[in-house]
């Protein structure tokens, strides 16, 4: 999640650095000169191509038309260029200008191209089926990076989910074991963002963090804790299952470990759609009392929703805004279903001939490329529904008191920094002066002040966020 326009509060330019580019660059010879270019963070030059030999290019989906143009100044520049990552392997036919494709994960793939280019045979398409030991993989090379420009760094500790939804490109990518890094390696990792001056949060990419609980509860969770005591001051935030819900001892640990938001997919409260699309760890539960167990444990819950499955009915949109305003979840990313390349969904589409050309690759810009059983412009409409309902400002501010009376801070504290304090000054400004949100603005930071004064910057983030969200809305849904 790009939150482009909550960032001006904090004057950072992205939410994040490109994680996969920066392990790929610990793996090059350490001869190489090495340069990054986040283009989320800052512009692509002239001089950078006049500097670089080769270009080494990754990507989403949703950045392939981006990548087409850089690939092309590249090639301009007659700068060579190496692609990997999720985009390229999915669709490498796509983009003829690469000159070599490094395939699925790095740690297979990257070392026979370094050979068979030292000695002036590279292939163009370097690819494997098989899954990489990740305990081999190295720390990033966070010397590249600035930073200062980025409002979180991230970490992955495992690959691959043990689930198997219709809409899911994980396993795809990343296999049904979930594989673990060691505990060291983790620890060695935060250590090097220590040394280069991180102090602020810290996202897990895994996508499903849980995946090994075991491995999480007897090796991970006990370092990080002990990491924090001896450190400190990191807030961690990933993503994980609905099932975590289930485990108190595991809620506890990752409390203790500094982890105060969760990403989960919801994905809809309809157990027809749910048993559609293969979600079983989502059915017969009471969906809404998990969210507030894990609030209540201390933990942010931010979810996905989708609509347009072809058992979803009109009734849909009006569930999707009672659950959502019922649950607290504050950061409600709600999209459209959409088809990936390589997942069981797209195969069966496919089949059935019920496929669209466009994919954008970003679930929330209301688009979809499924032709849907529901009429489609009563889809389009009630998509908009939920998002002109759920992001208002009376409806999103009253779910920010709903998510704050549940929740338990944490115990790991991050201390206020220059940014955070001008970020509420600017808050006060945009949003309690010239926004349209002001009067709600104003009610909840006064019942924060009064009821839950612990969790008034909390109050002001999602303040903050909530105007990011309607701005995306505007521009791109509404």
């Amino acid at each position: 999640m790009e939150f482009q326009h909550a960032l001006r509060f904090v004057s950072k330019k992205a939410s994040s650095p490109p994680l996969g580019l920066l392990t790929v660059a610990r793996m090059l010879p350490e001869a190489w000169e090495k340069r990054l270019v986040d283009l989320n963070a800052r512009r692509l030059k002239d001089k950078d191509l006049a500097w670089a030999d080769c270009a080494f290019i990754s990507g989403m989906i949703l950045q392939g038309e981006s990548a087409r143009r850089i690939i092309h100044r590249c090639k301009e520049a007659n700068v060579k260029v190496v692609a990997g990552g999720p985009l390229f392997t999915n669709a490498h036919e796509e983009f003829e200008e690469v000159d070599h494709f490094v395939l699925n994960e790095a740690e297979i793939t990257l070392p026979p191209f370094l050979e068979d280019l030292a000695q002036g045979r590279a292939k163009r398409i370097y690819s494997t089926s098989k899954f990489s030991d990740i305990q081999t993989s190295p720390v990033p090379l966070w010397e590249l990076v600035d930073v200062k420009r980025y409002r979180s760094m991230s970490i992955q500790y495992s690959r691959g989910c043990p689930h198997r939804c219709e809409f899911c490109n994980v396993t795809t990518l990343f296999g049904h074991r979930s594989r673990t890094k060691s505990a060291a390696q983790v620890v060695a990792e935060l250590n090097a963002l220590h040394e280069v001056g991180w102090r602020g949060s810290m996202f897990f990419v895994d996508d499903n963090f849980i995946g090994n609980k075991r491995h999480l509860k007897t090796e991970l969770l006990p370092a990080l804790i002990d990491w924090q005591k001896e450190k400190g001051g990191m807030a961690f935030y990933t993503e994980a299952c609905i099932n975590l819900a289930d485990d108190d001892e595991l809620l506890r640990m990752m409390y203790e470990a500094g982890f105060d938001t969760v990403f989960i997919g919801i994905e809809t409260p309809d157990e027809g759609s749910l048993a559609e699309c293969g979600k079983k760890q989502n059915k017969n539960r009471d969906l809404v009392e998990d969210v507030r167990r894990i609030q209540r444990a201390g933990m942010q819950v931010q979810a996905g929703f989708i609509v347009g499955f072809d058992n979803d009915t009109p009734s849909i949109f009006q569930r999707q805004i009672d659950f959502i305003q019922k649950s607290g979840i504050v950061t409600a990313m709600v999209g459209l279903l959409q088809a990936l390349p390589g997942t069981k969904l797209y195969e069966r589409l496919k089949g059935e001939g019920r496929l669209l050309e466009r994919l954008s690759g970003d679930n929330v810009d209301g688009t979809t490329n499924i032709i849907p059983v529901m009429n489609a412009d009563t889809l389009r409409r009630g998509y908009k529904k939920i998002l002109e309902h759920i992001y208002s400002p009376k409806n999103y501010y009253q779910r920010v008191k709903t998510f704050l009376r549940e929740y338990r801070p944490p115990e790991v504290s991050v201390p206020l920094n220059f940014q955070d304090i001008m970020a509420f000054f600017r808050s006060v400004g945009r949003l309690g002066i010239l926004g349209k949100e002001r009067v709600e603005y104003w009610k909840l930071l006064l019942w924060t002040w009064l009821y839950r004064r612990e969790l008034f910057p909390l109050a002001i983030t999602l303040a903050i966020y909530g105007h990011h969200f309607r701005k995306v809305c505007e521009l791109h849904v509404l």
